[in-house]
């Protein structure tokens, strides 16, 4: 953690990958300026960081990088107001702002031995890259049971990390479940919404744990269809990421009931958010 969480430390853009065959999402790969802030930024998958781009604002990102491999962040961000559209536009070698990590991360502890069952959707992928990236890691896949992963888009051309997806379907060490709403010619993955792809794939809810990431409408019909499978409450825990502002609790817009999205969350199981608000899952 940053010593002043107002004060943004500079980054360089590395890489700006474009994932997306509309050009709306691009991933950005930031690298430190300063040694000594690459050695404090230790962050947990799942936590996120403000982005600046001076003279235009700043805006929140869950990492989509994985802190097994150092030196470098990466955030996917697509292009929707003015601070993303200012992303959007820098170029290799420009300079940006960045504070955190922020908020908390998924509770890897609670997850070790456990098979886990992660559910992702569009944009809302990027925390899970993360997680599942980390998971995979040499050092750490010892420390987990059987993973699951289900992630859909729109359409084929619209799913991220075409490369990770790729070397993930490769392994033996995982299931990897993709979905399009809509078939297009050459496609052999899933066909359908992302719960109901869940509800066909049926993971066992034994020993297991579910996370889910992804736009608000996936997330509110997802949960049932665990519910139903048999993932009780405490073992669903899901990311509220869209909701983040200012990452340090001070503005008061992420409130949901009486938790801070950017301070207690942005990760929650369901059974800490039941009963909050009527909104309590978006």
């Amino acid at each position: 953690m940053m010593e002043n969480p107002y004060v943004p430390f500079p980054m360089r853009i590395e890489e700006i990958i474009t994932e997306t065959e509309d050009d709306i999402i691009k991933t950005f790969e930031l690298s430190f300026v300063r040694k000594e802030e690459e050695e404090q930024f230790v962050y947990t998958p799942g936590q996120f960081a403000e982005i600046s781009v001076f003279g235009q604002g700043e805006a929140p990102f869950g990492m989509a990088s994985t802190p097994t491999q150092p030196g470098r962040l990466a955030f996917s961000v697509s292009k929707i107001g003015v601070v993303t559209g200012a992303l959007h536009r820098m170029e290799k070698g420009d300079v940006v702002g960045v504070r955190g990590p922020l908020g908390n991360g998924y509770p890897l502890e609670a997850f070790k031995g456990r098979n886990l069952v992660l559910v992702g959707g569009g944009f809302g992928f990027s925390t899970l890259r993360c997680l599942t990236n980390f998971i995979l890691h040499d050092s750490n896949r010892k420390d987990y049971g059987a993973l699951t992963v289900v992630y859909g888009a729109r359409a084929p051309g619209l799913l991220l990390y075409k490369k990770d997806l790729e070397d993930w379907r490769k392994r033996g060490d995982l299931q990897v479940h993709l979905t399009v709403d809509k078939d297009e010619k050459g496609w052999q993955g899933h066909v359908g919404l992302v719960p109901d792809v869940t509800r066909s794939v049926a993971p066992d809810p034994r020993n297991a744990y579910a996370v889910v990431c992804g736009p608000p409408a996936m997330i509110r019909f997802t949960l049932p269809v665990l519910k139903e499978l048999g993932f009780g409450d405490e073992k669903i825990f899901l990311s509220l990421e869209m909701r983040m502002k200012c990452g340090i609790g001070k503005c008061g817009r992420c409130n949901v009931g009486s938790k801070y999205v950017c301070t207690d969350g942005p990760v929650f199981s369901r059974a800490e958010l039941a009963g909050l608000t009527a909104e309590e899952h978006v």
